[in-house]
């Protein structure tokens, strides 16, 4: 595998990378070891299919490639800060007393040496380290990405898995349901892909090709279930109760385990606080040290322009780390459907939809895919609004070379400052023209068509639940799917309702009724969605008398619903938090500005143009490095950073989501552009 290459993959440069560095790998660690062996195991969860010996020996060949690659590099610098005369000699001692004259001399004519030794040893270690361990993290970081995913997915896959057993499906056609529906069940169907495959493919036995399964699967609660599973295979017990009593299980699990997330992040709402915080107490350090003469100028530049980016993207990876997002896009792939729903599914700004199974049979059907292309270009001109509604990034395909236009305007006509005087100058004009217009450009249209996608998407599964029910009660008096479908759509109001008589008139104009149900998820493409449309569909083709599996669908739906109405009562607190703490920020800058810089600034000018008594008080004592002006640019500079920063966490905490950050910053940039108008 090539340096460049993915770590998973197979290449020549990769094979012979491993091979070069085998013999090290034999003689270095124990193929039977600890280590080895917990490689061997994270590849296998990781669905890796490399060898565990290759892999290894190609981590130590890319291990030793970095670290003689920076050892040069460490060695290189070491000799240059001397050559330099960055760093003396005489400067490097331990205070080792040595009473022998010539003895001194050795030893001082060894610490250059020494010390260029030493920087190539560390730097060497370094990037072995780094290139070794980092190419064996690889698949322990995949391994927690898919257990993550398995146990987020799993109680509606055992959900599905029931709904099948209700619908009469054995076992062996509840496994392979189940390893064809990757598109709603994602790696939990890749768990059962294996299965499938050691049955088909190698003649295993479906009871040992679960056995295995059990013991590959990197998440302990799929493995426990499919153990549970085979013992009531091997035991020729029922499935559907099984299923059933695992499905209330998982339920309740899921609940429980989204619970312990928000109370984590409740402690990241607290630790934000505090993090937030440190870059204001050390400006005001810094501040205070630069009236006494005391402070480098350039550590509020550091400060401003690194530390509190860094500490919010560091933070902000942090809640990603334990933030639980929806797996899955929400699309189903209509495997199995009609060639209409095949290439409907695909319809999009450059695919045409049906028309494209047939372009090339004759010359009719090419014109027809043109005017297809005129009349979709109509369709968007004449409504634009739904069309960026329905994809929120494409506003930046119009706003960003509007708001590169604006600015290039105004430098062109000299509004818009281009030194650092000028920004200095005029700090709040400037930020105004290079940040703020070009911000509220780009992410104002983007925040109000993402808002209202959003908006709709919650229209319709605001009242699945409500409408699972309703269509389980009708289907237990007796009415078909359909039937159902119709009787709540004429009982029912909303999107969902709407939704529902598109559904009933498709099947009535010959569509089926797993292709109106397919398309009908895909206009939407919510994965809370796609699940349910998922169960729904595969049971129905089974019997159209699935009461039991609408109660199982409404059931799963209702504990979605609670744990949505959970997370967003707790991520309203650090929201607040949040919020608050930028508030509080923003007014510390405020008052360190109105109250401190300025009048300190001011003392420092009347004593300037005093007495030489008043001078001599003023240079010793405040303003004699502070520079008013360069403060009030660099304080409205972090506030401006720390509200983007603080706008995104918010989002990215409360829908895990960072595109519902945005409206939180423009809010917060806002508020930070009002104070400085004011203050600045």
């Amino acid at each position: 595998m090539s340096l460049d290459a993915d770590v998973g993959g197979e290449s020549v440069d990769g094979d012979l990378l491993g091979q070069l560095f085998y013999p090290a790998f034999g003689l270095l660690f124990d193929p039977d070891g600890d280590l080895v062996g917990d490689v061997e195991r994270k590849l296998a969860e990781a669905r890796m299919p490399d060898p565990v010996e290759m892999y290894v020996s190609r981590a130590l060949g890319i291990g030793v490639i970095a670290g003689v690659a920076l050892a040069l590099v460490g060695t290189l610098l070491g000799y240059g800060v001397f050559a330099l005369g960055l760093l003396s000699p005489a400067s490097l001692s331990l205070g080792i007393p040595v009473p022998n004259q010539g003895t001194r001399q050795l030893l001082r004519s060894l610490v250059v040496p020494v010390a260029v030794l030493t920087s190539g040893v560390v730097f060497g270690s370094i990037g072995f380290a780094a290139g070794f361990g980092g190419l064996l993290a690889v698949p322990y970081s995949r391994s927690a990405s898919r257990e993550r995913e398995i146990n987020l997915l799993l109680a509606d896959s055992v959900s599905f898995m029931y709904a099948l057993s209700v619908g009469g499906l054995n076992q062996l056609e509840i496994l392979r349901a189940m390893a064809t529906a990757e598109d709603t069940y994602g790696e939990v169907s890749r768990e059962f892909q294996n299965v499938i495959n050691e049955t088909e493919y190698f003649g295993t036995d479906y009871r040992n090709a679960i056995r295995t399964q059990s013991m590959e699967t990197p998440s302990e609660e799929l493995s426990q279930f499919l153990a549970d599973m085979l013992s009531i295979v091997n035991s020729g017990g029922e499935m559907e109760p099984f299923l059933k009593d695992k499905k209330e299980k998982h339920l309740r699990t899921s609940k429980q385990e989204r619970e312990m997330t928000l109370e984590t992040l409740e402690l990241f709402g607290e630790m934000y606080m505090t993090l937030s915080l440190f870059p204001l107490l050390l400006i005001i350090i810094l501040v205070i040290m630069g009236m006494m003469g005391e402070a480098d100028d350039r550590l509020l530049y550091v400060t401003v322009y690194l530390l509190i980016p860094l500490t919010g993207v560091g933070f902000l990876v942090l809640v990603s780390t334990v933030k639980q997002d929806e797996p899955g896009d929400g699309y189903l792939r209509p495997d199995g459907g009609s060639d209409r729903l095949r290439q409907t599914s695909r319809e999009g700004l450059l695919h045409f939809g049906l028309i494209e199974a047939f372009v090339g049979r004759a010359s009719v059907f090419d014109r027809i895919r043109d005017r297809e292309g005129t009349h979709k270009t109509k369709r968007i001109l004449a409504a634009p609004h739904r069309f960026l509604r329905d994809n929120p990034l494409y506003t930046l395909a119009m706003t960003v070379p509007a708001s590169l236009a604006l600015v290039g305007v105004a430098v062109a006509s000299g509004s818009a400052p281009t030194t650092v005087d000028g920004w200095i100058a005029r700090p709040v004009w400037s930020a105004f023209v290079w940040v703020y217009v070009p911000a509220y450009l780009t992410l104002v249209p983007l925040t109000a068509f993402y808002e209202w996608d959003q908006r709709a998407k919650r229209s319709v599964t605001g009242k699945l639940s409500e409408n699972l029910r309703k269509l389980s009660s009708a289907n237990d008096t007796g009415q078909t799917l359909l039937e159902s479908i119709r009787t709540v759509a004429d009982t029912s109001s909303g999107t969902l309702a709407e939704e529902f008589e598109v559904i009933h008139a498709k099947v009535n104009y010959g569509m089926s009724l797993r292709d109106a149900l397919v398309e009908f998820n895909n206009t939407y493409a919510v994965p809370r969605l796609a699940r349910t449309v998922k169960l729904i569909s595969e049971a129905q083709e089974a019997s159209s008398q699935i009461t039991d599996v609408l109660t199982t669908a409404a059931q799963a739906s209702e504990n979605q619903d609670d744990i949505e109405r959970e997370r967003r009562s707790r991520t309203r607190m650090q929201v607040a938090i949040i919020v608050m703490t930028y508030v509080t920020l923003l007014g510390v800058m405020a008052i360190l500005q109105t109250q401190f810089i300025d009048v300190m600034g001011g003392l420092a000018g009347s004593a300037s143009g005093s007495s030489a008594g008043a001078g001599a008080v003023a240079g010793g004592g405040f303003g004699g490095s502070v520079d008013p002006a360069v403060l009030s640019m660099l304080f409205f500079h972090a506030v401006t950073i720390q509200a983007v920063l603080s706008g995104f966490i918010a989002g990215y905490i409360r829908d895990a989501r960072l595109l519902s950050g945005v409206k939180f910053a423009v809010a917060l940039m806002t508020l930070a552009l009002g104070v400085w108008i004011y203050v600045g």
